[in-house]
């Protein structure tokens, strides 16, 4: 005797149901998924995404006139620091010319009631000088040292003479408040031309 019950046709099988419930899942897990992926899609690209430029249309034009004018600031500033050094140096210049030619007269006036040599000739010697470095212009140095062991002041007389012997110039020179042992080294230059030429020798020196 056959016991197996027919089939209702009116309710679907377990293999029915089962293949529907699948469905509906995976239906689901997609949707979860696409959800993740449009999530960490938006959130990369508001991290890592270049800001946008802004329009360059919109630019008047100002900003390239205050670099300009900054550049005009900038060459104002250089020019008038150089403009500065040269007066700054044009002034050490002429207090050193005002220093020397202060010396030199105070040097003629010591010497003016030295009779003979004076006493200090074996303290000053002279170095000749070349023209190239001199404008063509005859000058020596004049080695002055102060061979005492206290402070003095020197006065040179420094003649210039011809072939014959002949004074043709006077120059003098001064030294002031040398310590011991200190040496100076001023310039005494001749204004006569090169021709004829000319010979220097130490006609007085006095330490004072």
């Amino acid at each position: 005797m056959n016991t197996t019950q027919p089939r209702d046709p009116r309710r679907p099988g377990r293999t029915r149901t089962a293949a529907v419930t699948a469905a509906v899942c995976v239906a689901a897990l997609g949707a979860a998924v696409l959800t993740s992926c449009s999530s960490d899609s938006d959130s990369g690209s508001s991290t890592g995404e270049r800001p946008t430029p802004p329009e360059t249309a919109s630019f008047s034009g100002t900003a390239p006139s205050a670099l300009e004018s900054l550049r005009e600031s900038g060459r104002a500033a250089v020019s008038a620091a150089a403009s500065s050094a040269s007066a700054a140096a044009s002034s050490f210049e002429a207090s050193v010319s005002a220093e020397v030619e202060r010396a030199n007269k105070a040097a003629q006036s010591q010497l003016a009631d030295v009779d003979g040599k004076g006493n200090a000739t074996s303290d000053v010697s002279l170095t000749g000088k070349p023209r190239s470095q001199t404008s063509g212009l005859l000058a020596v140095v004049v080695n002055i040292t102060n061979s005492t062991d206290e402070a003095a002041s020197y006065a040179v007389q420094v003649d210039f003479l011809d072939d014959s012997g002949k004074v043709m110039e006077t120059r003098f020179v001064g030294a002031e408040d040398l310590a011991p042992g200190e040496r100076a080294q001023p310039l005494a230059i001749s204004r006569k031309p090169a021709d004829p030429p000319l010979t220097a020798k130490v006609a007085k020196a006095q330490r004072y």
